[in-house]
């Protein structure tokens, strides 16, 4: 098995093309195209998708590769998966020869052949340059063709940076030298991904609200801020892909990412101070004053240098936990304290905030005023109210969710008794008399 780390972008052709004169900067060994073949295997039911697991083999002149792609993580457009790798002289799948431990207790792998079948097939011809930057030594591979299903195909048009010996942050600083020019993207979805949903016959992919947070039982506070800002992050690439698709209305919830993040950071500035993330603060400022000003190209917004450069900064922060060393002891410590029991205190605090602003509104236009304040106090809500039944959560967002979309449609009769109906909910959070 290894730990496969790579980072992915997706490329326009200009940036495709200008890949090899970039790296030329850096000593390096060119290999010219190679073509690939991939056949991609699942089962009637997706099981192995519901096991985030994805099965191939490769096929490379007249060799053969058979691989298992296990659950990993990914956080932005870096994956670091297990793999497994096994040769194979004939293009046929014989799950047999990979490792029994690596199939969940009681799987009978016998019958999981039987019920294999392929789904879809990945062809692209791929260029690669094992570059040496910093104290890495990193392989870029250009790939460029097609994911096909059926009667469906798609263009493939990817840059991968794979660390092959160093240090991650090597990765994420050559990705940021590459990113200087336009042209691209980080790819969140892997090309298996993109074969599933063309093998679904290319289902409509809905815009997706923001949903509330669950983190795992006994969550330290690091860990729940860790996971608000993963969340915000999947959101944010997700509704850039509806964007990018030709769903106009998908802009709004990207702007609702990046309030998400600006969010968080406010939620848990007591503990960790501004100067930690003073500069992707400002960047992800200017993307959300940009966005403010009216619509955007998706195309020429999600593929410029400030974009690219907004969502680098944020992957590298996160993944290298940025904030550690600017964080004392002491908040150290509450870092590692009880991420239910600080939620419980701040979601007491969002209710006394909100009963501050909305209690003493005495006329329509202060609504106006109050709302993107209201709006950010909702996102609050959501990252904090994991730990409570799913309907009681969304009983008491549901009035302040309503106060708002009558602010924001301008239906002055409807204010002020959608605002006592709010302010009347009782706490469903622990020490609710806050």
């Amino acid at each position: 098995m290894t730990i496969e780390i790579e980072l992915k972008f997706i490329a326009t052709p200009q940036a495709a093309d200008r890949l090899g004169s970039q790296l030329a900067a850096w000593p390096h060994q060119y290999s010219a195209p190679v073509a690939l073949t991939n056949i991609y295997y699942e089962t009637s039911d997706n099981q192995l998708r519901r096991w985030d697991m994805g099965l191939r083999i490769r096929g490379i002149g007249d060799r053969y590769e058979m691989t298992l792609k296990a659950a990993g993580q990914t956080i932005g457009g870096l994956h670091q998966r297990p793999e497994y790798n096994v040769d194979l002289t004939q293009p046929e799948l014989d799950i047999a020869r990979l490792p029994a431990e690596i199939w969940p207790a009681g799987t009978d792998t016998q019958a999981l052949q039987q019920q294999l079948k392929p789904l879809f097939t990945t062809h692209f011809n791929r260029e690669r340059w094992l570059v040496t930057y910093g104290n890495s030594e990193i392989e870029v591979a250009l790939d460029r063709g097609e994911v096909s299903a059926g009667a469906f195909s798609e263009p493939l048009q990817e840059v991968e940076l794979e660390l092959k010996q160093g240090e991650l942050a090597d990765v994420l600083a050559l990705a940021a030298e590459l990113g200087r020019e336009e042209g691209l993207r980080l790819g969140s979805l892997s090309k298996a991904a993109r074969g599933y949903w063309l093998a679904q016959g290319k289902p409509a992919q809905l815009i997706r609200p923001l949903p509330i947070l669950h983190v795992k039982p006994r969550a330290t506070v690091e860990e729940g801020m860790q996971a608000a800002f993963s969340l915000a992050m999947k959101q944010w690439q997700y509704h850039e892909e509806l964007w990018l698709r030709g769903e106009p209305a998908a802009q709004k919830n990207v702007l609702e990412a990046l309030e998400t993040i600006r969010q968080t950071f406010s939620l848990f500035g007591a503990l960790v101070p501004r100067k930690a993330s003073n500069q992707l603060r400002q960047k992800l400022t200017c993307l959300i004053e940009t966005l403010e000003a009216g619509r955007q190209d998706a195309s020429s917004f999600c593929y410029s240098p400030a974009w690219l450069d907004a969502q680098l900064t944020f992957s590298s922060w996160l993944i290298a936990a940025g904030w550690r060393p600017f964080v004392d002891a002491k908040n150290s410590a509450r870092l590692q304290g009880s991420f239910k029991r600080f939620a419980d205190i701040m979601l007491g605090r969002v209710a006394a905030d909100l009963k501050e602003t909305f209690g003493t509104v005495r006329q329509h236009n202060e609504y106006l005023d109050k709302l993107a304040r209201l709006s950010r106090q909702l996102l609050a809500v959501h990252l904090l109210a994991g730990a409570y039944p799913q309907h009681e959560v969304e009983s008491w967002l549901l009035p302040w969710q309503q106060l708002a979309q009558a602010i924001h449609a301008n239906r002055y009769n409807e204010l002020d008794a959608l605002c006592r109906q709010a302010l009347k909910q009782p706490a469903f959070w622990l020490n609710g008399n806050v």
